[in-house]
């Protein structure tokens, strides 16, 4: 079997998938790496799936399975694993996928007991990282709200590790719709707040019943009005010496506090 080259038609297709206004017209985006790419195939989400003779070497059952399961696979060349991958050592492995995100409202149909509702967060290895936090808590899913990054870029992608296809994934531009949706749903909203007027090691109370947690922008955090929109604000108490936390460290303390909660009570 002949390897594509990087010049290849569906290559340079692929690659443009790179840029986020091709992966909106087009509806797909790339997953880099086998943790990503496994998941992708375990979701029936991928196109095709693009390798590397080295990567065919590592992951030899993972493409056969791909194979076997009707995925298209393709050989490429080492610089076409280049192209393709993002990374500063590309793992020759690159799915094809359709993109996964959902309307909001589909997330809340499922009466869903904890959400993850980042608002205006720019980063996107934050925003795969706290998808990745949410999918180990078992929380029912994630609204990127405001003007968010796209869950679909690669870093994002890398930073989930996978875990974007395993739990719903909503975005929606107008936070006030997000907020609204939430309490018609009859969803406790709770803001991360520095000096929230709740402790969290005294909410087990209010993280009992369904919650949907605002977590801020990395640089100026919740925008006042939002946070004085949500049914309470909780502050992580510090008991160090640390002026406070970043957006993942906070997001991963207030989901697991959630989690385990929650778990307790279905005991």
């Amino acid at each position: 079997m002949e390897a594509l080259s990087e010049r290849n038609p569906r290559v340079v297709s692929a690659v443009k998938l790179h840029r986020a206004p091709v992966r909106r017209k087009s509806g797909l985006f790339l997953a880099e790496g086998a943790n990503s790419v496994e998941a992708a195939l375990d979701t029936d989400r991928v196109e095709e799936l693009f390798y590397s003779l080295k990567a065919a070497s590592r992951e030899t059952e993972l493409v056969a399975g791909a194979a076997a399961n009707g995925v298209r696979t393709t050989l490429v060349s080492d610089r076409a694993a280049e192209a393709l991958g993002e990374t500063v050592t590309p793992p020759g492995l690159v799915a094809v996928c359709r993109q996964v995100d959902v309307p909001v409202t589909e997330v809340l149909r499922a009466a869903p007991s904890l959400l993850a509702v980042p608002v205006g967060m720019a980063d996107p290895g934050n925003a795969g990282t706290l998808i990745r936090v949410a999918d180990a808590v078992g929380a029912n899913g994630v609204v990127l709200a405001g003007d968010s990054v796209d869950p679909h870029n690669g870093k994002c992608v890398r930073a989930g590790a996978g875990s974007l296809f395993h739990l719903p994934i909503a975005r929606q531009r107008d936070t006030e719709k997000v907020l609204s949706a939430l309490e018609a749903a009859g969803i406790t909203i709770l803001a991360t707040t520095a000096k929230g007027e709740v402790d969290l090691d005294e909410a087990d109370d209010i993280l009992r019943g369904p919650v949907a947690w605002l977590f801020g922008n990395e640089a100026h955090g919740l925008d006042r009005e939002i946070a004085e929109r949500a049914t309470h604000r909780v502050r992580i108490p510090i008991h160090g010496r640390a002026e406070s936390l970043n957006l993942a460290a906070a997001a991963s303390i207030c989901l697991y506090a959630s989690a385990r909660v929650q778990y307790a009570a279905r005991r």
